[in-house]
């Protein structure tokens, strides 16, 4: 059965970036790439990729100055905005509207793997809403902020599952409960 999972970094004040949507705050962090809840577990397990357009431009901008190819050619990537956008690899199909109303088609792309939710926060909450979300998995970094983009946008109860660290970053893996 598919799952969708909610796999991100957050500083300690519960943002996913600054106000100026850095991320500068996370790629200063020490991390060992294949040490606990490291991104290749999450991605031997992913089958297809959502995500929001903020974040999106977020790899755009990064991919555009590092010269790297788009990270996730391999995997259908469905991109939900409600604005045009330029698409920069095949894999990238745009999305408009609420996530159950695509549900029957991104869990064909994923076929027996789970639908890893990227990001942001207000796209995890809607599929939270939507019932089509099934796990959080946090890794907390060693910084704050103080304003930015909220790692989660609604209100809803949790269920910690487990626990583990990776150099600088406290993880927790979480069930949805559901909405307070």
């Amino acid at each position: 059965m598919t799952a969708y999972i909610y796999y991100t970094a957050s500083t300690m004040d519960g943002f996913l970036a600054d106000a100026n949507d850095s991320l500068d705050w996370l790629l200063t962090q020490p991390i060992d790439d294949d040490g606990p809840f490291s991104i290749d577990e999450v991605m031997s397990s992913t089958g297809a990729i959502v995500m929001g357009r903020t974040t999106y431009q977020w790899v755009v901008d990064h991919i555009a100055e590092s010269g790297e190819p788009w990270p996730y050619a391999d995997y259908p990537t469905f991109l939900f905005t409600h604005r045009g956008v330029d698409v920069v690899d095949p894999s990238i199909e745009t999305l408009s509207g609420k996530p159950s109303e695509h549900r029957a088609r991104l869990e064909a792309a994923a076929g027996e793997k789970n639908i890893w939710v990227v990001g942001g926060g207000d796209l995890a909450a809607q599929f939270a809403e939507s019932a089509m979300l099934d796990e959080l998995v946090v890794s907390y970094a060693p910084a704050t902020v103080g304003s930015g983009r909220p790692l989660f946008t609604r209100a809803f109860d949790f269920e910690l599952l487990e626990t583990g660290h990776n150099r600088a970053f406290l993880i927790g893996r979480y069930r949805v409960v559901g909405p307070r």
